[in-house]
């Protein structure tokens, strides 16, 4: 008899944790300057979470360098496993499937992780599962609220993504509306450069913004570059406090009045955030705020797991492998996956 292929093998272990319906997954995040391994039981449970920045590395040239942070990641990966599994106090026996983020993001990045997990996957003859990094944020909220399930609405807002979806049911999505420009994290970091904030722009920007007092200003990122050009051709000192917290309402608010809007269309009870910019202390609390008074649940991840983690992609990677959905060996990056075909 002809013996099993990889893929075929790993079909067969997914089958029976499918049918045990319970799985720990040791996830792969590596899609731009954080190299994250974590290790997540059933979609719900974090074990271990651990990181490697590269934030002081890329402060020093304004900016994510696509090629430091490749090597970056080669060489943080490794050690970055041993201390997931320190934290979780387990070994490589007790994983029972692989998940890995295979995009979007910088291709470089991406296939460091991706080769990664291929080669542990293949060695230790273990289910690969092939996440969107996207739908990892969103899933970011079952392992920080174990009770939610779908359906609910999601503001999904990053550093190149702002979406709200209509999550209907684990893994199944439909996109509501999204930006048809800057996503809301990139406009916070080129309005952060513009005031003279330091790389990481969106965070420090956030916290500038406590110290200022909101003022009537139309328009966003365009604006804000338009009238600080404006103040320093007359020679005018620019009050970065109050740039920053007018500009933060702006986008807060426009957020926030769209997906109360998306909740409504659809007839949602229930609200949650996700992505990087949802660490924003103004989002967050306007979001709850506004939310509950329109007689929304609402629920948000910590900051820690709003910002890019494993934690989440083990989250989505767990749904993704009762799906019934493995990657082959063949698994590439792909820089520019899309989360929905519309």
């Amino acid at each position: 008899m002809k013996p099993l292929s990889y893929e075929a093998r790993m079909r067969e272990k997914a089958d029976a944790l499918r049918k045990h319906g319970h799985a720990r997954i040791l996830a792969v995040e590596s899609s731009c300057d954080e190299t994250a391994i974590a290790i997540v039981d059933d979609g719900r449970i974090e074990r271990a979470n651990a990181i490697a920045s590269q934030i002081d590395v890329h402060a020093l040239y304004g900016g994510v360098v696509p090629e430091i942070a490749s090597r970056m990641h080669v060489e943080a990966i490794d050690p970055l496993l041993e201390m997931a599994l320190a934290q979780a106090n387990c070994t490589l026996d007790d994983i029972d499937a692989i998940a890995v983020t295979y995009g979007p993001g910088l291709v470089g990045a991406l296939l460091t992780g991706v080769s990664w997990a291929k080669s542990l996957a293949y060695a230790r003859e273990l289910p690969l599962i092939p996440v969107n990094h996207i739908e990892g944020h969103v899933s970011a909220n079952y392992v920080a609220h174990p009770d939610l399930e779908p359906p609910f609405v999601c503001l999904v807002a990053s550093g190149g993504h702002s979406h709200i979806v209509s999550v209907d049911h684990y893994g199944q999505y439909r996109l509501i509306g999204q930006t048809t420009d800057d996503a809301a994290g990139e406009a916070f970091d080129k309005v952060a450069r513009v005031l003279s904030i330091p790389y990481p722009g969106g965070p420090l920007l956030d916290k500038l913004a406590d110290e200022g007092d909101d003022f009537s200003f139309s328009g966003l990122k365009t604006a804000v570059i338009n009238q600080a050009h404006n103040l320093r051709q007359q020679g005018l000192e620019i009050d970065a406090k109050d740039f920053a917290a007018s500009f933060r309402r702006s986008v807060v608010d426009l957020l926030v009045d769209k997906t109360l809007l998306a909740a409504q269309d659809t007839g949602a009870k229930k609200l949650t955030v996700a992505g990087g910019v949802a660490a924003n202390s103004l989002l967050r609390s306007e979001l709850l705020r506004r939310g509950e008074r329109a007689g929304l649940q609402v629920f948000m991840p910590p900051k820690r797991l709003c910002t890019d983690n494993a934690v989440m992609i083990g989250a989505a990677g767990f749904y993704r492998l009762m799906a019934g959905e493995l990657a082959r060996l063949s698994l590439n990056a792909l820089p520019s996956l899309r989360m929905f075909d519309n």
